[in-house]
């Protein structure tokens, strides 16, 4: 039996478990940038083998949500670097998660007010921003509609991303995740139905759809070094108008093969197979996720695979001993577990989170769950 509590190594970190706080958006920061509450909602659940920060902008074009730390200022890398020292002084391990938003944004988000960028020109159908409402107050707004990076502007963004990353090294972080999930600017390219580019970045073929994921990849690698890379994907999903497309499975599977070749430390799949499934049919729903992480793993080689989504203790050490994944993440348990990882171990009850607190407000909800000892 592989060991949810043993020390495992993830490129070049060693991890003191397998548990993975996944990343989580609560925008909880003026300004945009990190502080004192921020370091101690992280290091609170330091015990996580491999914290994952909340989706960081690589820069302001890059914002779809008020409150959300970036990581492109120096007041920003500053802000981050009060948690990362918090984190590292109780022997956590974190990682930043490198996030652009692409058409999920919003014009008051953006500099002069300028049009989201994306692929294309393509809006996403009833996807909502967390932005300026008309009464200048924060709120959900309906995205703005994009305008397609230019061919040279790719290139531009993937420095933005390698930029970010050294930030984050700057910042203390232990390494980078790349957001290439849930409807962002990554799958904006490689979803055919949202892509109807004509250059190299363009739909016509698979090669062509992951060049900008590949492009970032590399260039992160050859500023960071591949051991302290990740990136997240969600195949299947369909968050912020993403279309389910034929060769899904052919596409994932090129770029968890390039991903193996290229050597980083994870890929980290989120799971949506609840898109498809109803919470009566979790048979069809662990089939159909199994499936996927042989399709990701195939291609892998030594690049460990972290799962997240509706995982419990037990489901987490049935798909280690099955050499289907390496780590286990978890998301919302965390908010309301702090020492979520004791409470797993000792099998011990959960917390439940207040889902209105989940964005945006004070430390309630966010700072103020207890641990087990004085629960």
């Amino acid at each position: 039996m592989t060991d949810l509590f043993g020390k495992f190594t993830l490129g070049d970190i060693e991890l003191a478990n397998r548990i993975v706080m996944a990343p989580m958006t609560r925008s909880r920061a003026p300004d945009d940038i990190a502080n004192e509450q921020i370091a101690l909602y992280y290091t609170q659940r330091a015990t996580a083998g491999l914290i994952v920060s909340e989706g960081t902008p690589v820069s302001r074009e890059g914002q779809g949500y008020l409150f959300n730390p970036g990581i492109f200022g120096k007041k920003q890398i500053a802000g981050w670097k009060l948690t990362t020292d918090s984190v590292h002084s109780v022997g956590g391990k974190i990682f930043a998660q490198l996030w652009h938003v692409g058409r999920v944004s919003h014009t008051s988000l953006q500099i002069d007010g300028a049009a989201p960028v994306s692929s294309s020109d393509k809006p996403a159908a009833k996807a909502t921003a967390f932005a300026y409402k008309e009464d200048g107050e924060p709120g959900f707004v309906e995205t703005s509609k994009p305008r397609p990076l230019s061919t040279e502007e790719v290139g531009r963004v993937v420095n933005d991303f390698a930029q970010a990353a050294e930030n984050a090294i700057t910042a203390g972080f232990d390494g980078v995740e790349i957001h290439g999930a849930n409807g962002y600017l990554f799958e904006q390219f490689i979803n055919p139905k949202v892509n109807d580019r004509s250059d190299k970045y363009g739909a016509q073929n698979i090669e062509d759809r992951l060049r900008f994921v590949f492009e970032v990849v590399d260039a992160v690698c050859a500023r960071i070094g591949k051991g302290r890379v990740g990136i997240r994907i969600s195949p299947y999903g369909q968050l912020f108008d993403m279309p389910l497309y034929d060769d899904i499975d052919e596409t994932y599977s090129a770029l968890c093969k390039g991903l193996g070749e290229r050597g980083i430390a994870y890929v980290h799949v989120m799971d949506q197979t609840n898109f498809f499934f109803s919470a009566d049919d979790a048979q069809s729903k662990d089939e159909a996720i199994k499936n996927l992480l042989k399709i990701c793993r195939d291609g892998l080689k030594e690049t460990a695979l972290i799962l997240a989504g509706d995982l419990t203790r037990e489901r987490a050490q049935d798909y280690l001993d099955s050499g289907l994944i390496d780590l286990a993440a978890f998301g919302q348990p965390f908010i309301a577990n702090p020492d979520l990882v004791y409470r797993l171990e000792n099998a011990l009850p959960l917390n439940k989170p207040d889902r209105d607190t989940y964005y945006g407000g004070s430390a309630e909800g966010y700072i103020d769950y207890p641990p087990y000892e004085s629960a």
